[in-house]
């Protein structure tokens, strides 16, 4: 017993997170079992609504999310490292396009492969077109559903979380993403919040997946004739038997299980799919697979902005299959974004990004082709239709495609294979990422919590296929996807917000004022780096040091028959040399006293420079030609003269290309200004 205890007692779980995350789950589960009808009815009633009403805040945001991962693709941030830069990725590139899979949509990609473009063909809103115009939209709806548009959305939250946690060094949770926004505050209840949602909507997500997937598992062996039907006994077979295996892998560590399994599971894939081509049509296959990615690239932008609404005949299947899926796919990047996060240490953006987008599409594509469209192939000619009258029997349609191929039992016991792994590589990914939300990315944990969650996984899974409450579950967590598409825009704006912080420090260049240091005054130089300026001793600098020099070089210019004058201004103090011109543009070299705003981690820091407070004081220049100036509280008197002069020489030399009269001829800007009713130079 006190062992047991003890046992307890070592864990890594957070509180703020893990106990108002099972009061939930398991609040949940409760109603949707013991209540299934009233619970799905209503639940129901608000995906409907929200679907109907609010479609269009699904496409926006999917579509903003494809734009803005884009946009770093071809951006001055696409070189940036996922760690540090010279960090190396931790897996091989098959490894880690396995694994993508593994977590992503690989399960997904069975159960549906011909459920889905059969359905398209035989939905009764496209009943209008003919058989050939219904065949290739029924490819081109399937490729939009799984191409770059889903996997944007998981891109986005694995690329914030690899970003915040390897390139900041903090927590790999949800969490992170703010941390621009919030600052210290995601590490107090705004943050607990922000993990608990990620974990309740990771557990629905792998829950109801499990128990949907039950269900197809069990059709299939009864196809095979190895079990003779499809009671609960034998679901609870299925589950007990797939979460082992898990348990046991996720234990193993992502290096050993995962890595495994989604590998063999790749593996066995690629024969499956090749023994489909070759066996298929084959021609008609490799030919339609050409037609439908030229089709989908012209049909792209339509796609994405479509919400159908000229079209109210088309509208119910457009709320029940694209926006749909939308939701699905938000609901799950929490999860599938956790896992991939965790495997791409070492990526540079523009590499994450083209590998997400690119390389899962363009597989989907090609596995849903040779599946897809060999099903429409054989309903329109051998099957008679047979396919598309059991449109509505999903968890059935693969094993009966195969029975029109050779070897059906042979090719229906490698289809469960790979339905059981893909499975087992879900649950045993989704048990690893749920405990690392739980112990906000503890460093280690025992193994016992992971056996924890996978227990928790299978009975709650069971409870829910014995009270027929996995439907209540499933429109829940859709429901959960409108909020978090918010929250995945807001993560956009913090990781833009980080990159450019973090472009901008390394390559931010040595400050001007260190272009005449030499050896010599070092110590003089030491004391103003160690030292923050009020506003009085800015003032005194200005008074003291570029007063005089602006005054000797003006008397110098005015000497040499040039007209220099050197003007004072308080409040702040300003001081610039400046020589006017009625031609071209006016030579102004100023310096201000500016204030500037020291961060909190600086003032607080004991082995730094001391600052008392939060803000300091640096002289600052400023040009006529309202170019950003630059601090110059370390130069010398002559110093200050040799930048006013190089300042000089620049502005002659602009002056003097006729190829920059538009911005020096002082003439086009009066007429401009005139034109538009101001005579202000």
């Amino acid at each position: 017993m006190n062992k047991l205890k003890h046992l307890f007692h070592r864990n890594t779980f957070k509180k703020g997170i893990v106990v108002p995350s099972l009061i939930f789950i398991l609040f949940v589960t409760f109603i949707s079992s013991f209540f299934p009808s009233g619970t799905t009815a209503l639940l129901g009633v608000v995906q409907e609504w929200i679907f109907t009403n609010l479609n269009w805040v699904y496409v926006w945001s999917v579509t903003f999310f494809v734009l803005f991962l884009l946009f770093l693709v071809f951006s001055k941030y696409g070189s940036i490292t996922l760690g540090d830069n010279d960090s190396e990725p931790e897996y091989s590139f098959f490894s880690w396009v396995s694994m993508l899979f593994a977590a992503g949509m690989g399960i997904g990609l069975m159960y549906f492969s011909v459920a889905e473009p059969i359905s398209h063909f035989s939905d009764q809103a496209f009943n209008g077109g003919s058989e050939i115009r219904r065949a290739k939209d029924a490819q081109l709806y399937t490729f939009f559903h799984w191409g770059i548009h889903a996997w944007a959305i998981y891109g986005v939250v694995g690329l914030s979380l690899a970003y915040f946690t390897y390139r900041f060094k903090l927590p790999l949770s949800l969490r992170s993403c703010f941390y621009p926004i919030l600052k210290g505050k995601v590490n107090g209840i705004a943050g607990d919040i922000i993990d608990t949602f990620a974990l309740c909507s990771t557990f629905f997500g792998i829950t109801t997946t499990l128990g949907f997937g039950v269900v197809q598992l069990n059709a299939g062996l009864v196809q095979l004739g190895l079990i003779d039907g499809t009671g609960f006994g034998y679901q609870v077979i299925i589950v007990l038997v797939i979460m082992t295996i898990s348990i046991l892998s996720a234990t193993s560590g992502l290096d050993k299980g995962v890595k495994f399994l989604s590998q063999l599971n790749i593996v066995a894939a690629m024969v499956f799919m090749l023994f489909i081509l070759f066996i298929g049509p084959t021609v008609f296959l490799l030919g339609s697979f050409s037609e439908g990615i030229g089709y989908y690239i012209n049909q792209f932008f339509d796609l994405t902005f479509n919400t159908h609404a000229y079209e109210p005949d088309i509208q119910p299947w457009f709320f029940q299959w694209t926006i749909l899926y939308w939701a699905w796919w938000i609901s799950w990047a929490p999860y599938v974004g956790l896992f991939i996060a965790k495997i791409s240490r070492g990526r540079t953006i523009r590499e994450f990004v083209g590998a997400v987008l690119i390389i899962p599409t363009a597989f989907n594509f090609l596995w849903m082709t040779i599946f897809g469209n060999s099903a429409i192939w054989l309903d329109r000619n051998d099957a008679g239709g047979l396919l598309s009258s059991m449109a509505h029997k999903s968890d059935e349609l693969l094993f009966r495609f195969l029975e029109y191929f050779p070897v059906p039992e042979l090719s229906s016991a490698l289809a469960i294979f790979i339905i059981f792994v893909f499975f087992v590589t879900s649950a045993d990914s989704g048990i690893f990422v749920m405990n690392n939300i739980a112990t906000n990315n503890a460093a280690k944990s025992p193994k016992w919590q992971l056996v924890f969650w996978g227990v928790l996984l299978a009975l709650l899974a069971l409870v829910l296929l014995n009270a027929g409450g996995l439907q209540s579950l499933q429109t829940m967590t859709l429901i959960t996807a409108l909020p978090f598409s918010v929250i995945m825009i807001m993560f956009c704006y913090s990781l833009l917000k980080g990159l450019a912080v973090d472009y901008s420090y390394y390559t931010r260049m040595l400050s001007p004022a260190t272009n005449y240091w030499s050896g010599e005054r070092w110590k003089e130089r030491l004391e103003g780096i160690l030292s923050f300026k009020n506003r009085e001793l800015v003032s005194n600098f200005m008074l003291g040091t570029v007063k005089p020099a602006l005054d000797e070089l003006a008397a110098e210019f005015n000497r040499s028959g040039i007209t220099a004058t050197v003007h004072t201004k308080d409040k702040p103090m300003e001081l610039s040399l400046t020589i006017k011109h009625d031609l071209i543009e006016d030579f102004t070299y100023g310096v201000r006293n500016q204030s500037k705003m020291i961060s909190d981690f600086l003032v607080n820091e004991d082995n730094m420079p001391g600052a008392d407070e939060n803000k300091t004081f640096v002289p600052k220049t400023f040009f006529g030609d309202s170019r950003p100036g630059y601090n110059i509280e370390y130069f010398t008197k002559n110093e200050i003269l040799a930048d006013v002069l190089k300042q000089y020489e620049r502005f002659l030399e602009l002056s003097s290309e006729v190829r920059n009269e538009i911005f020096t001829d002082t003439a086009s800007r009066r007429i401009r200004n005139e034109g538009n009713g101001s005579t202000q130079l």
